[in-house]
């Protein structure tokens, strides 16, 4: 119970600061080339700190890709969920108090097709980054995986962040539900996309792990 308790206060402190970051960064002071640095950085120290107790996921679509992949028991799936879920949550309720948010009509409007495109493509990258890096037994305690996870974010918010959230994970789409600045039908869209993406990334594994095969 108690390392069960542990892992999902990970998941839930990375999430946080996670989402956290993407609302100062996106909607505070940062421009340019910050909040797309800051965000992967954020996730990649997050990783590098509890990625030996819960797995570093701090993204649904992750811990999904991982309970297809055997990484993570589907009885705690849930959990993690909730756990992430919760930590966006609470993350966006701080933003709102030290951010001024934009109102959502002043939010742009996406092409859906491209939108899906992009948060399929990353959020894929993403859950496949990670299960080769940080869920494969050839290259277990590598010293690089978190790097290469923040990256990839970093990688997808300055290829995608034009055309569509940049999110690649569902409780990110959560947290910015909860500050207002995105509608409803974008966020489900996106966050069922991402959900998708991790799916594939998992099946794709099985294919190209060493592990596997």
């Amino acid at each position: 119970m108690k390392r069960n308790f542990a892992n999902y206060l990970v998941e839930f402190i990375g999430t946080f600061f996670l989402v956290f970051t993407v609302g100062c960064c996106a909607f505070g002071e940062g421009s340019g080339l910050i909040p797309a640095i800051a965000i992967g950085f954020v996730l990649m120290v997050m990783v590098y700190a509890g990625g030996h107790i819960s797995g570093g996921h701090y993204n649904p679509a992750v811990s999904f890709a991982a309970a297809i992949r055997g990484a993570l028991q589907w009885k705690q799936i849930v959990q993690y969920f909730i756990a992430q879920i919760l930590g966006a949550v609470v993350a966006a309720l701080a933003v709102k108090y030290v951010v001024v948010l934009p109102a959502i009509e002043s939010m742009p409007v996406f092409n859906i097709p491209a939108l899906i495109i992009g948060e399929f493509l990353f959020t894929f990258a993403l859950c496949y980054v990670v299960l080769l890096t940080a869920a494969e037994k050839p290259v277990e305690g590598n010293s690089y995986y978190g790097l290469a996870i923040g990256s990839t974010v970093t990688a997808g918010a300055f290829s995608a962040g034009s055309y569509c959230l940049a999110a690649f994970n569902p409780a990110v789409v959560a947290g910015l539900a909860v500050m207002g600045v995105v509608n409803l039908q974008t966020g489900l869209i996106t966050a069922a996309v991402n959900l998708l993406a991790g799916a594939c990334a998992a099946l794709v594994f099985r294919f190209v792990s060493t592990e596997e095969n």
